[in-house]
């Protein structure tokens, strides 16, 4: 069985620990290398674009890649099409692992958006919203350049894509984040509002709760809908299990067969 993991993500490198070294498994790792300085999984790694479908397929062909596991982040969408695309044509099994969204408590103050254009109509829509904690990674700030009434505080690990807000100040950082210091941040750079992709997981997670015990507004992007008839697991152990009952290359999978963890979106 070799299995290409689309990764990027800690769940993709835990996947990576727990499929190295099992007794007929090989493992690749891909990365988009889109960060400069990425945290790598153990095991077989190769890092940047397959250049769109053709190139998605002809690998798997070559490398004679029996399953794939979409472990990216939930926003990578183009990714994930092309996984599902290729996967499908080849009668290859895969799967995808997504930790679960996260869900507003009766105290939260968000706003819930779409996409990133919406995201920057919402600001739009609430002038006195001044002052921006935008920790929506580094692809995207373009969408907030028109926004030259507001000053940004734009958290990434690594600088921006293209247009940036002309009031802005960039902290590059890498998660994950404690609650001391997302309460240090609102208050020292007086956050009015917190612009946020809805992740989930616990490595960014603090800032909600310091945005919630400020009564701050937080801005969530909503995830991409990814297709019906795709499986999705919640976790690497999940993943695993799926994978070892499919150890046959050709066997299809069934999103009805009762593996613990498996749901359908």
């Amino acid at each position: 069985m070799h299995v290409l993991v689309l990764g990027g993500t800690s769940e993709a490198r835990q996947l990576a620990v727990k499929l190295d070294g099992l007794h007929g498994t090989t493992v690749t790792s891909s990365l988009a290398g889109r960060v400069a300085d990425p945290v790598l999984p153990v095991g077989e790694v190769r890092i940047g674009g397959f250049g769109g479908v053709d190139g998605l397929r002809e690998w798997i062909a070559e490398h004679e890649v029996t399953h794939v596991v979409d472990a990216t982040h939930p926003y990578a969408a183009t990714m994930t099409a092309h996984a599902v695309e290729v996967c499908t044509a080849a009668d290859v099994p895969l799967v995808l692992v997504r930790r679960a969204p996260w869900s507003p408590l009766a105290e939260d103050d968000w706003i819930t958006v779409p996409s990133m254009e919406a995201a920057a109509q919402a600001l739009a829509d609430r002038p006195a919203l001044a002052r921006v904690l935008l920790t929506i990674g580094r692809q995207g700030v373009h969408h907030f350049a028109s926004l030259d009434d507001r000053h940004f505080i734009v958290r990434c690990i690594d600088p921006p894509e293209g247009e940036v807000p002309a009031h802005s100040s960039i902290l590059e950082s890498r998660g994950p984040f404690d609650l001391e210091g997302e309460r240090k941040l609102l208050d020292e750079h007086r956050i009015d509002v917190v612009v946020s992709k809805n992740s989930g997981g616990k490595l960014t997670s603090a800032k909600l709760q310091a945005a919630r015990e400020r009564g701050i507004p937080v801005v969530m992007v909503e995830r991409p809908p990814v297709q019906d008839d795709v499986p999705v697991v919640p976790a690497a152990d999940k993943c695993v299990t799926w994978l070892l009952k499919r150890r046959t290359p050709r066997a299809a999978p069934d999103a009805g067969d009762g593996i613990d963890g498996v749901v359908t979106p």
